[in-house]
């Protein structure tokens, strides 16, 4: 029998001075960077958690707690690496992933070819697979204030 699934994830960090930028895996020259206990990629963190979601696995802070040091400034990278092999581990595979990322700054267009290379080799699909797009809140919130930055992210596995 051929079992499909989807998950939703969701992540906003605050911008602040002396941290560096992390979207999607790739660093992105800006003067703020999102605080949190890694390098807090809240697009990466989002994916994460629609994942995890999908294979009813829990969620990020589940398995890679802010409580733990180890997991203290690490590259989300390496939590996206270890959740696409929780899945692997349930037999599931990932059939595409949708990010939206929202923000008024940086520009996130001149990045998304990069992402999609970065994201789609750790999760060892096609780049056509990830799908990453751009949003404001027309000046709205706390995204519009230029406070933070939120994602969300749906992914479809199979098995």
């Amino acid at each position: 029998m051929f079992n499909i699934r989807t998950g939703l994830g969701f992540d906003v960090h605050r911008l602040v001075e002396g941290r560096e930028l992390w979207l999607c895996g790739l660093r992105i020259d800006h003067p703020l960077g999102l605080l949190g206990h890694s390098d807090a990629d809240v697009a990466i963190h989002a994916l994460c958690d629609a994942l995890l979601g999908a294979a009813a696995l829990r969620d990020i802070g589940y398995h890679f707690p802010d409580t733990d040091q180890s997991y203290k400034g690490v590259d989300s990278k390496m939590l996206l690496a270890e959740t696409v092999g929780l899945l692997s581990g349930k037999g599931w595979k990932i059939g595409n992933v949708d990010i939206t990322i929202c923000a008024e700054a940086p520009r996130i267009n001149p990045h998304i070819e990069k992402m999609q290379g970065i994201l789609s080799s750790i999760m060892d699909i096609e780049a056509d697979c990830v799908s990453i797009k751009a949003t404001t809140t027309e000046k709205l919130g706390y995204t519009g204030r230029r406070e933070g930055i939120s994602a969300f992210a749906t992914a479809l596995i199979y098995r």
